[in-house]
């Protein structure tokens, strides 16, 4: 099989990027190890900027059907102080509720026909045009380039011996789907803020329904220090974990399923390698505070995928995919560092001494200016690009303006190419014109007398939506 990207891994992150580069006409493989979806719900959100970027897509209503709810805000280490999006000027000023496999389930609903399951890659030449991958059952494919998001025990990375930079565990938690015998009526009936934690972050059993008459728990006490990685999860486990928090009063009915996660912290020190890319977990771990870990991976094959699909339409010079790197790996740093910090706040929950830097950290949050800063960080919604434009909008995201003619600026994105816009259009647009990118992020704005050439001499041939 011959494909223009292929794509390892069909998780959030590899089923964002298929669709973008089939919108885009570019041939494309999902080659997925596994033969069935998993059943765990994992990540449980999406985080505002995410919802943007489906909704500009065309993608969130799918999701929202399979949604168990809005969560109208965020947290920073399970502090008290919830963050807020209302200072972001988003539509979406609330995390999605939703578990991973529903979001993939949609996801792949969108690109089913590319995506080939129980396809275990073995191998991997990469030559000066194409890379050749060897799958378990025989089968070669050939690609001109190829995108690793085989998650954070990645093949890909393996096999070329990428470097992974960061440090190991410190920590490790369980977290499990389960039904309750008894309790329930004691319980939030829906996880509609993130003051619906249960328990106390000193034993980390927060415990919230996720739908469907199933909870999410999670524990870190010191029985999940002791256990490996890849040791089982067990119901007596869960029911240690219940009673430390609950007493007699909240008891296990089934454990649906479960595992065991770390706060690793690495990220591989280039994006590409020739003709390889890292997208999502392949390209970052961390611990999954705040619930960051799915969207970075979404949003870094929004990222990738119109520069793929301009440089195969022969639309933009090889040189622009360089430019992938230089905008994301900053981004997953920053999530890097931020998940390291939280970890360090939730864990200071155990020392007494730690517990009044906890508290001061609270109260700088309830400050609109701080709680606004972290939020912005932890949803997306402050990334801004780098720019030689100058003006104020450049780089940011675009907001998603109602328009003169009764729609809205994002559903000019649903094609994916380059949207013009001008204040004619959007009379709240800041500036008389703007030129935005595929994914979302205003590459120039100014005056309407300099948007013919700023299209001219800065994108010559590549298609514009007016």
């Amino acid at each position: 099989m011959q494909v223009d990207v292929a794509i390892i891994g069909a998780g959030p992150t590899g089923l964002m990027l298929a669709h973008e580069l089939r919108l885009a006409g570019v041939s494309v493989a999902v080659l997925e190890r596994s033969t069935e979806r998993s059943s765990q719900s994992k990540a449980l959100n999406l985080q505002p900027r995410t919802a943007e970027v489906l909704d500009m897509r065309g993608l969130l209503d799918s999701l929202l059907e399979r949604s168990f709810g809005n969560i109208a805000d965020g947290h920073f280490a399970a502090l008290p102080e919830p963050l807020r999006y209302g200072g972001w000027r988003t539509r979406h000023d609330h995390q999605v509720g939703i578990a991973q496999t529903d979001t993939e389930r949609a996801l792949e609903a969108a690109v089913a026909e590319v995506v080939r399951r129980g396809r275990e890659l073995t191998g991997l030449d990469q030559g000066p045009d194409e890379v050749t991958v060897q799958l378990a059952d025989g089968e070669e494919v050939t690609a001109r380039w190829l995108v690793a998001a085989d998650g954070g025990r990645s093949t890909v990375r393996k096999l070329l011996g990428t470097p992974f930079d960061g440090r190991d565990a410190r920590t490790c938690a369980v977290v499990a789907d389960i039904t309750l015998a008894s309790g329930a009526e004691t319980l939030p009936s829906e996880f509609r803020s993130m003051r619906a934690f249960t328990g106390t972050v000193e034993t980390w059993t927060p415990l919230y329904p996720i739908g469907g008459g199933k909870y999410r728990i999670m524990l870190i006490g010191e029985r999940q220090q002791r256990a490996a990685k890849d040791d089982p999860v067990t119901e007596e486990e869960i029911r240690e974990g219940l009673a430390a928090v609950h007493g007699d009063q909240v008891t296990l009915g089934e454990l649906l399923i479960g595992s065991r996660f770390t706060d690793a912290n690495r990220q591989v020190r280039n994006y590409r390698e020739g003709r390889v890319f890292y997208a999502g977990d392949a390209a970052h771990i961390h611990l999954p505070a705040g619930g960051q870990g799915l969207n970075l991976g979404v949003q870094d094959a929004v990222n990738l995928g119109w520069k793929l699909a301009a440089v195969l339409r022969g639309e933009a010079p090889e040189t622009l995919l360089d430019s992938y790197h230089a905008e994301r790996h900053p981004v997953g740093a920053r999530v890097l560092q931020n998940t390291r910090a939280q970890g360090i706040l939730i864990g200071l929950a155990r020392d007494p001494d730690g517990t009044a830097l906890r508290e001061t950290f609270t109260t700088l949050m309830e400050f609109p200016e701080v709680n606004r800063y972290l939020a912005g960080m932890v949803s997306g919604l402050d990334i801004r690009y780098p720019s030689d434009c100058g003006h104020e909008l450049a780089g940011q995201r675009l907001i998603d303006y109602d328009l003169a003619d009764g729609g809205r600026t994002f559903e000019r994105m649903r094609s994916g190419e380059w949207v013009a816009l001008t204040a004619q259009e959007a009379p709240k647009l800041e500036a008389e014109a703007v030129l935005v990118r595929p994914d979302g992020y205003v590459h120039w704005a100014g005056e309407r007398a300099g948007l013919e050439a700023a299209l001219a001499t800065r994108f010559g041939s590549v298609p514009v939506t007016t």
